[in-house]
């Protein structure tokens, strides 16, 4: 029988230096690239969430590097991480980057903030195109909610689940209660024309649902599967009286 030791590559990667703290999520390439994103929150007020960011490493952890190949000293702190995108404290930025690569290896960012001087939170998709950062905008929406608060929040919209097929196909799945808190999914071929299509895959509510995606069914089979269940949320902990719901898996297959 093979046995195998673990041991700490670093004993703190991202530094919130005792003053705030790092919200983060990782991808791992075809080639074991990994690459991390977060954005920082300086206190327990979701309000406080700013600034999406990237690190990456080829080297299984040991070394971190920018985008651009520049090396990290570690720990990463806000003084020295590379902003993605620079986004103030209360812009109604959600605590989770969901990120994906595409076949060469580039990073994709999803997330929610609303943009400086507009009132209203949009979903938008950073991506890096092998020279700069990029953004694009996914969902033109309508109604405003403010982000603020200590615990969890009651919110209209769920945090996004992002894939990148290998021809490019970008998809953002997500539930909004502008669209009936149905199971969503944001489509666009070319993120530079910034041309997404938005469809519902499933008709039902699934009250204050959030995507959860297959992704080891992804990076084997290129198979979209999510986990389904309609679930209640009360502000800051409390409780919905919600009676027990079914439990699924809704797989999808998008048109080519």
């Amino acid at each position: 029988m093979k046995t195998a030791k673990w041991s700490r590559l670093q004993d703190n990667l991202i530094s919130g230096e005792g003053q705030r703290n790092a919200y983060w999520q990782l991808a791992v390439d075809r080639k074991g690239v990994i690459h991390l994103s977060w954005v920082w929150r300086e206190t327990p007020d979701v309000s406080t969430n700013h600034d999406l960011c990237y690190a990456t490493s080829s080297d299984g952890g040991r070394t971190w590097q920018r985008a651009s190949g520049h090396q990290y000293q570690l720990p990463i702190t806000a003084t020295t991480a590379e902003i993605v995108w620079r986004i103030p404290q209360g812009s109604e930025l959600i605590n989770q980057t969901s990120i994906t690569v595409d076949s060469k290896g580039r990073p994709y960012i999803a997330t929610y903030w609303r943009p400086q001087g507009e009132s209203v939170p949009q979903y938008f998709v950073t991506y890096h195109d092998g020279a700069r950062w990029r953004l694009s905008q996914v969902t033109r929406r309508t109604s405003a909610f403010s982000l603020s608060g200590q615990g969890t929040r009651r919110i209209p919209v769920s945090r996004p689940q992002i894939l990148v097929d290998a021809k490019g196909l970008t998809f953002v799945f997500f539930r909004d209660s502008e669209r009936s808190d149905r199971v969503s999914v944001a489509i666009c071929s070319d993120l530079k024309s910034g041309n997404w299509r938005i469809r519902d895959l499933a008709e039902q509510s699934v009250g204050m649902w959030e995507p959860t995606l297959d992704q080891a069914l992804w990076a084997m089979r290129k198979k979209i599967h999510l986990l389904v269940q309609k679930v209640g949320q009360g502000e800051g902990e409390g409780l919905e009286n919600v009676a027990p719901q079914m439990v699924s898996v809704l797989e999808w297959a998008p048109e080519r």
